[in-house]
């Protein structure tokens, strides 16, 4: 059976990637960022899914906050939400940053778009309390919005053989902040899967 230029449309996703430099590719050519990889990923697979980068770079929670509104555009079906670092580069309290990410949820929610909420994990630089409370948040919103979770952007660079200095060394921008070309497709092997997870979902909803 030949499927419709309708039904082949349907099966169609568009995934908005909101974040900060991460998602924006920050220090890498256009075609070696985050996006650009990812869909290279996902074509490769014939998936169906056009991401977009709604990525900026120094973007904070509360950034993104501000302007889910016009990411969560007539054609998004479906929405990354990799924000937080910034916050916590800045020091910003946890409970502030929750309440922004929240305030995104919400709104994906609204407009009925499944969302992968893609956290980052915190250092022990602002006490323990900080620590712990910054990263529940991404493990307590995941649960009360229904949304998929990935707990840390960076699981991918973590090796097998426990060597996390020299694998950073290898996958790492000097800035040691930013992945190089070889990280960002470590992370693109990593949440690829959970992209068409949640194309799933979207499709499951339309």
């Amino acid at each position: 059976m030949t499927l419709s230029a309708s039904a082949l449309a349907a099966q169609e996703v568009t995934v908005a990637a909101l974040g900060d430099s991460l998602t924006a590719g920050y220090g890498l050519p256009q075609r070696q960022g985050f996006v650009a990889r990812l869909q290279d990923w996902l074509d490769e697979r014939g998936a169906e899914v056009t991401v977009v980068n709604a990525g900026v770079s120094g973007d904070t929670t509360a950034g993104g906050l501000a302007r889910v509104g016009w990411t969560l555009a007539d054609d998004v079906d479906a929405l990354i939400v990799a924000l937080g670092g910034n916050d916590f580069l800045r020091g910003v309290d946890p409970a502030v940053s929750r309440a922004n990410l929240d305030g995104i949820l919400e709104a994906a929610g609204a407009e009925g778009v499944p969302v992968l909420l893609v956290g980052i994990r915190a250092s022990g630089q602002y006490g323990p309390d900080y620590q712990r409370g910054f990263d529940a948040m991404y493990v307590e919103l995941a649960a009360e919005h229904g949304a998929l979770l990935e707990r840390d952007w960076f699981e991918g660079l973590r090796p097998a053989d426990g060597d996390l200095a020299a694998a950073l060394g290898r996958t790492m921008q000097a800035d040691g902040i930013h992945p190089n070309a070889a990280g960002v497709d470590l992370i693109v092997e990593r949440l690829g899967p959970r992209v068409l997870e949640l194309a799933e979902r979207a499709r499951g909803r339309g």
